[in-house]
């Protein structure tokens, strides 16, 4: 970070990972006045967020160089690992640093980062979002943390402009809280998907359907958000699929770890499953109606 200026509080903070998430998360950070360093993997990522006043660094040791606050938004825990450990950005990070995981991965990864950032002299918190790209934009995002009260705390302006941040509980938590977040919103695809269908197949239109239910007991920001996805057949991502089964996959383990059956999630679990092995792994999660729809032969865009 050198020849960068201290943010609005004197903390400089290192961002790795400015994909489709941590890019508008980064620069909500930029426009509350932080100084913040930028490393992705796909360079042209993080050059993209120059112009909000980023500096761009070569690598994740280059980054974390000289920052109070390390938060790493990657794809999954061997990236977060390869990131903070292989290429040496927990190496080149100053003892009293505080590093915040916003990636989604398994609780035991989180609780192993800690403990080997602990050993560094580095605090860590494990702060996985919910709330897509429109929270990240909006910095709306819903933020579940795991981690020891005082630094969770201590870290409440950075949290600020990206999102609403509650503390579940040790280490671990925030992502147990995600993965139980993630349940929810997977079954509630499916939910909302086989309902459609059932009004299609039936002769109804899907459209008037999630009109004439909003406001009842069964709205939700699935219903809101993914229902209107399916009902204009809009599946570009905001959250892909294959993100989506690589959190059921962690919730399946850890429930699997704790001697729990799960029989909604496990059978959403299976579709996610099937729907991704057929090459569907980039389209939106709510395109698991496009699945359910081949496995019970009706015709795309039937309304």
């Amino acid at each position: 970070m050198t020849g960068s200026s201290r943010g609005h509080d004197g903390r400089r903070i290192a961002f790795l990972g400015t994909g489709l998430m941590g890019a508008p998360m980064a620069r909500r950070l930029l426009g509350a006045g932080f100084a913040v360093s930028v490393w992705n993997r796909d360079r042209s990522k993080a050059e993209a967020l120059a112009q909000d006043g980023a500096i761009c660094a070569e690598t994740p040791a280059d980054a974390v160089s000289g920052a109070d606050v390390v938060i790493t938004m990657l794809t999954n825990a061997e990236a977060v690992k390869d990131v903070l450990f292989d290429r040496g950005a927990a190496d080149a990070m100053t003892s009293g640093a505080t590093v915040i995981d916003m990636s989604s991965i398994a609780p035991h990864f989180a609780r192993d980062h800690a403990a080997r950032l602990a050993e560094r002299g580095i605090a860590h918190v494990d702060a996985p979002v919910s709330g897509g790209v429109v929270g990240a934009d909006a910095g709306t995002l819903a933020i579940m943390a795991g981690g020891e009260e005082d630094v969770i705390d201590a870290l409440a302006d950075v949290f600020a402009p990206m999102g609403r941040v509650t503390r579940v509980g040790p280490s671990g938590a925030g992502q147990l809280a995600k993965l139980a977040n993630q349940q929810i919103v997977a079954v509630t695809i499916g939910a909302v998907a086989e309902a459609m269908m059932l009004i299609s197949a039936g002769g109804g239109s899907p459209a008037a359907f999630r009109d004439a239910i909003r406001g009842g007991f069964a709205e939700s920001r699935i219903l809101d958000l993914h229902g209107k996805r399916m009902v204009e057949r809009q599946f570009t991502p905001g959250g892909s699929s294959s993100n989506q089964l690589k959190d059921l996959n962690a919730a399946m383990e850890t429930a699997n770890a704790l001697s729990l059956t799960l029989p909604l999630t496990a059978t959403v679990h299976a579709e996610f499953t099937e729907f991704v092995a057929n090459g569907n792994g980039e389209k939106d999660h709510s395109g698991l109606l496009l699945h359910l729809e081949e496995k019970n032969a009706l015709p795309g865009g039937k309304r």
